[in-house]
Order: structure tokens, then sequence, then C-alpha cells
């Protein structure tokens, strides 16, 4: 027991200021098998010319573009999205010095390159990248898997502009105008002529001004209420300068509903993630992307808040990208509209995409609840006419086109039972005064059938099972596993760029894993 009091506790040296003969080489700090080598690698066999194209000569050096990419897509792969953190990590991070050579370039540097020169050359870039992951037999652009996900826009969810507000505010104009007008033809009627505002299809600046001016000018001797001398004042200043906003406002707006006055390519939508749980819109993009093997195949930025009228752009440039017409594809009931299923139809693509019913129908429950519902109706083609539940025939008593929000021209046809005044099933058929009249969409009848005969195939289900966990796990690893949830750039285009690095960062991590 003695010897043991006389040990001491042994340190390793510490040589911190200690000069070396020879520098330290990076190449030695970075393991063989690390990720950082897999986004080299990668980065390094792709042609990147259009890239270069965007830089003239003269002036001082510039930082490799490659370079900058590789920094960039490690930095996405790593959670680093923020252009002042990317710098901090060139200098610090033994890795992103390695892929930078000791460069340094400052966070202005690698922004401007990120939200200025990859604007419209990341997309052929990816797809480079997908292109070569297909050969490598990593993933298949022939089979996909189509869903999509609202991130939120880096804008203010309080600065809104709403396309029914506009309409609302228009028509209260054009009904304060018309009561002016009522009251100066009260008041001076031989001095006005026959046009009332009541009449005007569109509220304009020019039609309002023009108005006014011609109400002041009959009001102009006469004795005026001062309520109507103070709205004329009021509309006078202010009317023409409304409508000149309006206008313009409701150019950006195009097809859309709202927009933020943040960032006006950003629409107001209702997210998954609702903090305080009262619905509240915030402004965000709707993001495409279609997956093989949990492998990003293509991806694609959108303004609508519903997926059913993004599938055919989404498709289209994936095709337009790829140059390859995919064989199948596989989606939720999202996508199931009827110019989507015509249009895949046309294409000669097989569908394996539900419709709003097909999880109500498989479902005995459900499906029994309503057992005289309009898809459960027996039909006679030959006839052209439905059997309605107490056997009697239901007339065809014509047509009528119906166009979608999307401009789709939807074909339907009325069909009416003969008499349902004495039928005891009434209640329970329809409940409604007079006979049962249905309205019913032939065509989509016929891709519906198509879809369910598909879908309930063994092929069909296993598309289905496969589709939960081959595109839901990619958007659950990028909103919560990497913790995206919010663009850091406005603008549909640079939006596009950060969801084009949000890819490429995804398929190089799981190449690398």
């Amino acid at each position: 027991m003695a010897r043991y009091k006389t040990l001491k506790v042994a340190f390793k040296e510490t040589y911190q200021n200690q000069g070396m003969l020879l520098p330290p080489d990076l190449n030695d700090m970075v393991a063989a098998d690390h990720p950082v080598r897999i986004v080299n690698d990668v980065l390094e066999r792709i042609d990147i010319s259009d890239i270069l194209k965007l830089y003239k000569p003269g002036g001082t050096s510039a930082y490799q573009p490659r370079m900058l990419l590789k920094v960039l897509v490690y930095g996405y792969m790593n959670n680093i999205y923020s252009s002042r953190r990317l710098e901090e990590a060139v200098s610090q991070n033994i890795h992103f010095m390695w892929l930078a050579g000791m460069n340094r370039p400052d966070h202005n540097t690698i922004n401007r390159f990120r939200a200025q020169r990859l604007q419209d050359t990341l997309q052929p870039i990816f797809t480079q990248v997908v292109l070569m992951m297909h050969e490598e037999g990593l993933l298949s652009i022939k089979e996909l898997y189509t869903d999509g996900t609202k991130i939120e826009a880096n804008a203010n969810r309080y600065t809104f502009v709403w396309g029914n507000a506009i309409k609302t505010n228009r028509e209260k104009i054009k009904h304060q105008l018309t009561e002016l007008w009522n009251y100066a033809k009260a008041v001076a009627a031989s001095e006005l002529d026959d046009t009332d505002p009541s009449g005007f299809k569109k509220i304009d600046k020019e039609t309002v001004t023009a108005t006014i001016n011609t109400i002041n000018a009959a009001l102009k001797d006469k004795k005026v209420d001062p309520k109507i001398r103070q709205k004329l004042n009021y509309a006078s200043r202010n009317w023409s300068q409304a409508l000149d906003k309006y206008e313009e406002q409701e150019k950006i707006l195009a097809n859309r509903k709202s927009y933020s006055k943040t960032d006006q390519d950003a629409t107001f939508m209702r997210m998954k993630e609702d903090h305080m749980r009262n619905g509240q819109l915030k402004p965000a993009y709707n993001v495409q992307i279609s997956t093989n093997n949990q492998y990003i195949a293509s991806y694609s930025i959108h303004q609508q808040t519903t997926d059913t009228t993004t599938l055919i752009e989404h498709v289209s440039h994936h095709i337009q990208q790829t140059g390859t017409k995919p064989a199948n594809i596989t989606a939720d009931a999202g996508y199931g509209s009827e110019q989507n299923y015509q249009w895949l139809e046309k294409k000669h693509i097989t569908a394996y995409v539900k419709h709003n019913q097909f999880d109500r129908q498989q479902n005995k429950t459900i499906a029994g609840k309503k057992p005289y519902a309009q898809e459960n109706l027996i039909y006679d083609k030959e006839q052209d006419q439905f059997i309605c539940p107490a056997g009697k025939p239901m007339i065809n008593t014509g047509s009528y086109t119906r166009t979608t929000q999307a401009g789709y021209k939807q074909q339907y046809t009325q069909y009416e039972a003969e008499s349902c005044k004495w039928c005891r099933l009434r209640q329970e058929c329809h409940g409604r005064k007079g006979n049962r009249v249905i309205d019913v969409n032939h065509n989509l009848k016929r891709l519906k059938g198509k879809a369910d005969k598909r879908l309930k195939t063994s092929k069909g289900i296993e598309k289905r099972k496969q589709r939960c966990f081959d595109v839901e796990p990619v958007f659950a690893s990028i909103k919560h596993n990497h913790q995206f949830k919010r663009f850091m750039l406005r603008g549909i285009k640079k939006v596009a760029v950060e969801t084009g690095l949000l890819a490429l960062a995804h398929n190089l991590r799981k190449k690398a894993a």
C-alpha cells in the first residue's frame, strides 16, 4: 500500500505554442469515409459551364463557383442555412476549410452567389446529380412517388392583401358613387346625362374621376348637404389613388386569392404547424417533390394552395429536365382530379392516384351510411338512364359545361327521377322538395373506375404502401430532422434555389449514409 502513495497523476504534454517544421495537411485531417468527401467527389464531376457564363472578365479575381457551390450544399447538409454562419464555418470548421481550400469568402459573397448566380443554373446541376445517381442504380426516374408540403415564406404574417377585399372595396366605391349620383340627380336633374354609375360593369380610375367631376359641376351653384360635400371631397382626393392601388394589386395577385406585401410571390396558406391552434393563415410556398427510393428525383415551387392544380406542371417539369417520361406515378387523394387523370392518360403514364372518395369507399362503416348515394346507383348505358333506389328510371334531362378554377371544362349530365312524391324511400334517398336530380360527370366516373381497379390490384396495393415510406419521410427529414421550416430568401426564384439546395443536400446525405 505504501508504494501507491508515491505515484503521481501523469498528464500528456500540450505543445500549444510549439512551431511546426512542416504545416499540417488538411487532407489528412478529413476521414476517408466522411460525407464531405462524397460532396466533393460528386460536385467535381458536374458541368458548371452555365454558372461560368455569368462571370464577366476584368476586375479583381473571383472565388471559384464550384467551391462556393460545395460550401453551400455541405452547409445545407449540416443544417447551416445562414450566410453568416457559413462565413464562420469556412474559417473554423475543418471540413468547410478543406472544401473551400482555405479560402474565406464573406457572407455577402456567399449570399450573392446563392441568390443571383444560382437562380437559373441550379436546376440543371441538380438534374445532373439525379441522372448520375440513376446511372449508379440508386434511384429510378421512371417510377415516381409525388407529394407536396407547405413551407413558410420569409414574410410578415400580418402584411397581407386579399383578392376578395379588393372586390369588396370596389363594390363599396361603386355603391357610394351611385348614392352621390342619385343625390345630384335629385338636386340638379337637368344638368346630368343618363349615365348611371350603377350600370357600370367595371369601376376604374377614369370612370370614377369623370363621374365625380360631372357631379361637382352639376352641384356647383346648388345648396348641398355638408355631408354630401364632404363625401365628394373625400372621393376626389382618394378614390382614384385607391383604384390605381387595387389595379396594381390585382396584377400581382394574378390567379391567386392573396399575397404578402413583404414577399409578393408568397400566398397565404393554412399550415400544419399551427402552434396557436387558431387556424391562422401564413405566407408560404407549396413545395412539390417526386421521389424514388427516398431520393428526390425532381422538385418544383408553386403558389397554389392545393396540390390538385400542381401535378401537371410538376410532372411536365420533370420530363423537361430529365428528358424521360415516367412510366408511373403514385400520389394521394389530393391529386385525384379529372384534369390530372385525363392528362396522365393522354401521356400514357400509369396513374396510381387516389380520388377523394377512394378511402371512404374502402371503409364499409362509412360507405354503409349512405346506401343511396349517387355512386351506388345503377347506370343503364344503352338507355342512358340511372335506376333509382325504388327501381324507377331517372331520365336524362340535358347537359351543361362547368369550368374549374384552373380553367378546365367539365361536361355534366343531369338525370331526374320520374316521381318521388309518394315514394316510401324519399327521406332516405334525398329528402328534398320535388324529384331527385343528380349531376353526373361520365368522363370523371370512367376515370375514377379505372383508378379504383388499378389501385386494388396487387401492384396498386404495393405502390400505395410504398408511397407512405418513400416520399413522406423525405419531408419529415427536411422539416423536422434538419429543422428547415422557413425559407431564408424572398421571391419565388430565390425560394426555388433554396429548395434545390435542400434537395441536393438530401440526396448527397442519403448517398453518404
